[in-house]
């Protein structure tokens, strides 16, 4: 009788303390990674920077049910996607297994490391997988990662990055009906100050009707 009632309570509480930012098998409805996902990061691949004009961020595969944005800075001053996939593939998650790679599904890059508003979407997006940017099981499952680099305590982000950010999250908003309520900063996730006092999280908002 009183099964059902304990299994929602581990869903909603036990589950999410673990702290698994990439976990292999999820518990959140969604695509399912049971292991080590063949590696097709961008930063794999030469001068894979995309713009605008180049299809629109469409993913390689059939794209999931996405319900968030969750945006994020990288606390550096430079990076690129190839940066941030090695340092990732070193952490491991709650259960001592390492990384995919990267964690989020877009990087904006600021010229140091990638040129100033290029967008690359990752590995992630490109085979449609959780993310591991959030520290939430639901968000990661859910929430479509963003990462401009940069350190936005100390400065904003760029004129070209805010730019690609706005095009980038109202593109996908609107190709995934997202409500300008569920495009958020890491801040309102976890206790963290990402993506920085200095990141107009309003105005990139502004862009979802």
């Amino acid at each position: 009788m009183f099964l059902v009632p304990f299994l929602a309570f581990l869903l909603l509480t036990g589950f999410r303390v673990l702290k698994a930012d990439d976990r292999r098998n999820w518990m959140v409805p969604g695509r399912v990674v049971l292991g080590l996902s063949k590696d097709r990061s961008q930063a794999d691949r030469p001068e894979a920077s995309r713009t605008f004009s180049q299809d629109r961020w469409m993913a390689g595969v059939a794209e999931s049910t996405w319900e968030y944005v969750v945006l994020h800075h990288s606390a550096s001053e430079s990076g690129s996607v190839q940066s941030i996939h090695e340092e990732h593939r070193r952490r491991k998650d709650a259960m001592g297994n390492a990384w995919l790679g990267i964690g989020y599904h877009f990087v904006i890059g600021n010229g140091q490391g990638m040129k100033d508003g290029a967008v690359e979407p990752t590995f992630r997006w490109d085979e449609q997988l959780h993310g591991a940017h959030s520290g939430d099981p639901l968000f990661n499952a859910r929430g479509i990662g963003i990462c401009l680099i940069g350190n936005f305590e100390k400065t904003p982000p760029s004129k070209a990055q805010l730019t690609a950010v706005k095009e980038l999250v109202k593109t996908l908003a609107g190709r995934h009906q997202i409500v300008r309520g569920k495009i958020i900063g890491h801040a309102s996730v976890k206790a963290t100050a990402c993506p920085g006092k200095r990141f107009p999280l309003q105005d990139v908002r502004a862009v979802v009707p």
